[in-house]
């Protein structure tokens, strides 16, 4: 799942936009969600959103991806192409390592 964090009044946003939608057409068999972070600001403070456009990618329900800042189509697709090809066996191992180092720190 890909999240746009975004606000109608952002200029960088309004350029994205249609970018993120090309994107929810060519990768349809990924979920592509908005939020505008006017309208849900509670949820963009839970999310830690301090710049928009950010760009946040879930797996699994696990988040593996995200950057504030506008991309480029080519940019997106190979974001998308990269949370594709993750190996989520690994990425669960790795939380799991560096949830034991912390709680032996």
């Amino acid at each position: 799942m890909f999240v746009d964090f975004w606000a109608d009044w952002c200029q960088p946003c309004r350029m994205f936009g249609p970018i993120f939608e090309k994107s929810s057409e060519t990768n349809a068999d990924i979920y592509h969600g908005k939020v505008d972070t006017e309208a849900q600001q509670g949820l963009a403070a839970a999310a830690g959103i301090t710049s928009i456009p950010t760009l946040m990618a879930f797996r699994e329900g696990i988040l593996v991806f995200s950057q504030a800042g506008a991309l480029q189509g080519p940019q997106l697709q190979q974001v998308v192409d990269a949370v594709k090809g993750l190996d989520m066996e690994d990425v669960r191992r790795q939380i799991a390592e560096h949830e034991a180092s912390e709680n032996n720190n």
